[in-house]
């Protein structure tokens, strides 16, 4: 399993992307309680559908789920999809991931997205600005990646 750093005073990981294997995420973040369980579950479905696309470049998540909080809301996730990315061609149940009002009342999660064309200023600049916190200051992000 993945060594992951404490959290900080916030109860945040430290700031950067953190990278590992979905399995070591849910191992992490979705055991401890009720809700992450729940989280976790629509988590692994959640990267299922966008993976099934064939076209997810990163998956990228947030918020208070890779937190130190007992009971995280939901689960916030960015996608970065690759320049032939066309939600017009997936099924209805894979489109749910790329409408956010559906991906929230039907997934239980916020999800956003973009091809890489739009990613302004770069890739890595793209994923990296989702570490800015709502309130000021950076906070560390997961990124999920095959193997870690």
């Amino acid at each position: 399993m993945k060594a992951w750093p404490p959290f900080n005073q916030q109860g945040d990981l430290p700031q950067g992307i953190h990278r590992a294997a979905l399995r070591n995420i849910v191992h992490q973040f979705g055991r401890s309680t009720f809700t992450r369980a729940v989280l976790a579950r629509r988590l692994k479905r959640i990267h299922e559908l966008a993976h099934s696309t064939g076209h997810l470049a990163r998956f990228i998540i947030f918020g208070s789920f890779i937190t130190a909080k007992l009971e995280p809301n939901d689960i916030d996730i960015f996608l970065l999809m690759d320049d032939q990315s066309d939600v017009k061609q997936v099924s209805a149940e894979v489109r749910m991931v790329f409408d956010h009002e559906s991906a929230q009342n039907r997934l239980g999660a916020s999800v956003f997205w973009i091809r890489r064309a739009g990613a302004v200023g770069g890739e890595e600049p793209a994923v990296a600005d989702w570490q800015i916190k709502r309130g000021g200051g950076r906070r560390g992000i997961v990124e999920v990646v095959e193997n870690d």
